[in-house]
């Protein structure tokens, strides 16, 4: 379905042709005599997720440990970040500045799903790989030059509904979904499969990321007679919803994503989390897998201030993604351009990619992990309470809905 919609698509084959016919742009942020190569990310320093800066954060350390290893080929890598409040507008004038004020190769874990999908244009016009942007938007999966890890947040929002069916005995399902490309790609891969699951959500209510206050919203909640609430937005607007329904006395099972499995969220939500169930295709923090260890010790290193999280691991393995893929470029002995950095991406083939495991890219599918567990924060520890299982086969259907 996927390979049908990329080779349908006429921006990807203009993208395509773009990239090939511009070999004087490739080579921009690339000093082979120096061996540096530049690249950087818009993240939210100021605005509604400030503390969203974790993720960029492990990132930087990423790029530091590698620094100062030199394992790669001695290269070295310029990482260039500037702040967008979050703001999806102000995404794109940072990427443009970026791209054209400091001569970056290639945006390496740009954060944020609604502000990456803004910038995807310009990207495009510009001929700029996107690598590993922070989010989960559908679009991501259809553009030539965008390599996303997360997985599409319907993908995930679909797995959630799946096991509070199947998993829990739940027949009472709830959507709250942010008003954004995070929140809209939640709710296709959502509303497919519970459409597969023959049932339909009780109730289905979209918020702004700068709510704070869900008081309205749970009364809904609680008037539908849900048993179960799936929440897709921010660590903020899962610990505000979660203060509402207590307040209301509203007692429900609560499914959030992968990245508000993170100490951020518990300092915003205290012993309200204890019980919260959440997709996750990462390996849990507390993993003893190298990759896992090294963001542990990096961040201690040099951000010692920081918490040790899923925000940050988030971070790091896209981060990592675009190393990967830059030692396949190198690996190939092909010319270090940006064209011939998308056909190395192309390539990589069951990869362990920091926190992910079996990352696989081709050009005709652009999925980066192919699997998810759930956790469950309880007895102050998040927990693995499902195995990594494939994703709903209807939830991959969630790209025919754009």
């Amino acid at each position: 379905m996927l390979d049908k919609i990329w080779k349908g698509s006429a921006r990807g084959i203009a993208v395509a042709a773009a990239l090939a016919a511009a070999p004087a742009l490739a080579e921009t942020g690339i000093d082979t005599e120096n061996k540096v190569v530049t690249i950087g990310a818009f993240t939210p320093i100021t605005g509604p997720v400030p503390f969203y800066a974790t993720l960029t954060h492990a990132s930087e350390a990423y790029f530091k440990m590698l620094n100062e290893s030199g394992e790669v080929d001695g290269w070295t890598f310029n990482f260039i970040t500037k702040d967008d409040g979050y703001d999806p507008a102000r995404s794109v004038a940072v990427a443009r500045s970026l791209a054209e004020d400091d001569g970056i190769f290639a945006l390496a874990a740009p954060l944020g799903t609604a502000t990456n999908v803004a910038v995807i244009p310009y990207a495009n016009e510009a001929g700029v790989p996107i690598i590993g942007p922070v989010g989960g938007a559908s679009a991501f999966f259809v553009e030539p030059n965008v390599f996303p890890l997360l997985p599409d947040y319907g993908w995930s929002a679909g797995a959630s509904a799946e096991y509070a069916v199947n998993g829990l005995g739940h027949k009472k399902i709830a959507l709250l979904w942010e008003n954004d490309e995070l929140g809209k790609s939640a709710k296709r891969g959502f509303d497919l499969v519970m459409k597969d699951l023959g049932m339909e959500p009780v109730e289905s209510i979209p918020f702004d990321v700068k709510t704070t206050s869900f008081s309205a919203h749970i009364r809904r909640v609680q008037k539908s007679g849900a048993e179960t609430v799936v929440l897709y937005g921010s660590n903020a607007n899962l610990a505000a919803a979660l203060k509402a329904a207590d307040l209301q006395g509203v007692d429900v099972a609560w499914f959030a994503p992968f990245f508000t499995a993170d100490p951020s969220t518990l300092k915003l939500a205290g012993d309200l989390l204890d019980g919260v169930y959440f997709s996750s295709w990462l390996l849990p923090v507390s993993s003893d897998e190298p990759e896992v260890k090294a963001y542990r010790d990096a961040v201690a290193k040099y951000y010692p201030n920081d918490p040790v999280g899923v925000l940050g691991l988030n971070g790091w393995s896209n981060a990592a993604l675009f190393h990967k893929g830059f030692q396949l470029l190198l690996d190939s002995g092909e010319e270090i351009t940006r064209e011939n950095m998308v056909k190395a991406m192309n390539t990589m083939s069951n990869a362990s990619v920091g926190g992910a495991r079996g990352v696989t890219f081709s050009a005709d599918d652009h999925r980066g992990t192919r699997q998810e567990g759930i956790i469950q924060y309880k007895d102050g520890e998040f927990v693995l309470v499902r195995d990594f299982q494939p994703y709903p086969a209807v939830a991959f259907d969630v790209a025919k809905s754009e």
